[in-house]
């Protein structure tokens, strides 16, 4: 059952924002349109004009009979077969609604590289709250410092009805993604060959921007914690990362914090941003890569192409299932196209070009958003000559216990190299934890200090 945003809480922050919106923010019309013709966060709610992508039913509500907290997600969809496989051979008759990092896939590794497109389901949801939030900060949410800050927002998506690219990318990053979530993850960079040593995490995010009952005022430009304990291998092991994200990175960049075993110190880290290499990836991916994309888009002029039809990564229940084992999923060249899904979807294309003056690995990055979750679904990446360099995967799932759509594998392949990193790997891991409880105060240079291992 689609769940609209609460007409009676709607309508009373509309009155009360109503002498603002001319300054700020989406229009009442506008703002009326959530959970009518628009998905509560922003969506089409019809179906595409041939039927391929469904209208919008309010995506998965409820986990299904037997599922419990802590299981692997059983997928809904397990009995389908897929409509199509595409390959070199026939990307053409296909080429419209493939990415250009999917189509040089196809072109780079025509012997192994497909994509299995299966029925579309439109099966992102969030709670209740998310979507009345959602309903009011859509008439008060305003860009500040040139687009590199947010004010006027908290709990829901800032801009369901995006004029700009960078409203797009916003609406990404406050995202809900539950309120903290605890994760034991792997990553691998296989080389050519297929060879990988497995690096192993601890991750928590509380995502304090989202947090029932939360304020602006509360936030003090805080939007999340992130705490990443490495355990293996033993020449990584006990390193941890501690990140305060802000909500706007002009007026105070985000903090971050390293603990060295070795040394036993904690240390500032500013160089935890932007195109320095991501913790232990070898160099396969940037900071800012992480989450498809996180941090600060100063550097960046975020241009908005509009809406388009394409296969994306959706529903990967297959990758995340504990029947299989990581060497099922890790093969050289790219990741074993077996395993995930694809299916049509309406996606925010969004290009981001370096600004002049400006320095990062990536010239130009093309970001392919889910008009239904904001998550973002593909990334092709570009280097300093104009050429396509890398690919980037999100392969999402909906949590149902939340519920929230979130990634359970994120893929960057580099095509230069033949290599690829996997992050996030749980196959053979305890599942996401949506139930801890913790402070502010649990993730502070002292609080770091004491959990470190000895």
């Amino acid at each position: 059952m689609l769940r609209k945003p609460n007409s009676k809480i709607v309508c009373a922050l509309l009155l009360a924002c109503a002498p603002a919106l001319a300054a700020a923010g989406a229009s009442l019309a506008e703002i009326a349109r959530l959970g009518q013709d628009l998905t509560p966060l922003g969506g089409e709610m019809a179906a595409s004009a041939d039927g391929t992508i469904p209208a919008y039913g309010g995506g998965i509500s409820q986990p299904p009979a037997g599922y419990k907290p802590g299981d692997h997600h059983p997928d809904p969809y397990a009995e389908e077969k897929p409509l199509v496989t595409i390959t070199a051979a026939n990307m053409a008759q296909h080429g419209d609604k493939l990415t250009e990092g999917h189509k040089a896939l196809l072109r780079t590794y025509p012997d192994s590289y497909f994509m299995k497109v299966y029925p579309t389901h439109r099966s992102a949801s969030a709670p209740q709250r998310i979507y009345d939030a959602t309903a009011s900060v859509a008439a008060t949410a305003e860009l500040v410092n040139d687009g590199n800050g947010v004010k006027g927002t908290v709990i829901g998506i800032p801009f369901p009805m995006p004029r700009q690219g960078i409203e797009v990318l916003w609406n990404h990053l406050l995202r809900y993604r539950g309120d903290i979530a605890g994760r034991h993850i792997a990553q691998a960079a296989p080389t050519r060959g297929g060879d990988y040593t497995l690096v192993q995490f601890e991750d928590e995010f509380n995502l304090i921007y989202a947090h029932e009952g939360m304020t602006e005022k509360e936030l003090k430009n805080r939007i999340a914690y992130f705490k990443q304990m490495v355990l293996s291998p033993a020449r990584l092991a006990g390193g941890i990362l501690l990140v305060h994200e802000t909500l706007n990175q002009v007026e105070e960049p985000r903090q971050a914090w390293l603990y060295n075993p070795g040394q036993r110190r904690v240390r500032r880290a500013p160089n935890v941003a932007y195109d320095n290499p991501g913790t232990a990836s070898d160099g396969l991916r940037t900071n800012d890569q992480f989450d498809m994309f996180n941090g600060a888009p100063d550097r960046y002029d975020w241009k908005l192409v509009g809406k388009k039809e394409m296969y994306v990564p959706y529903n990967a229940y297959r990758l995340h299932s504990d029947k299989l084992k990581y060497s099922d999923i890790l093969t050289p060249l790219h990741i074993n196209q077996e395993y995930p899904r694809y299916e049509l979807h309406r996606v925010w294309v969004v290009d981001a070009t370096l600004k002049e003056g400006e320095r990062h690995l990536y010239k130009r990055r093309t970001l392919y958003f889910d008009e239904d979750s904001w998550q973002i679904l593909a990334v092709d990446l570009y280097d300093n000559r104009d050429q396509l360099w890398r690919v980037s995967e999100g392969h999402p799932i909906n949590y149902y216990e939340v519920p929230v759509i979130w990634t359970t594998l994120e893929v960057h392949t580099d095509l230069q190299s033949g290599r690829y990193l996997a992050l996030g790997l749980d196959n053979e891991a305890q599942m996401y934890d949506f139930s801890i409880k913790r402070s502010p105060a649990d993730y502070t240079p002292a609080a770091l200090r004491r959990a470190g291992v000895r």
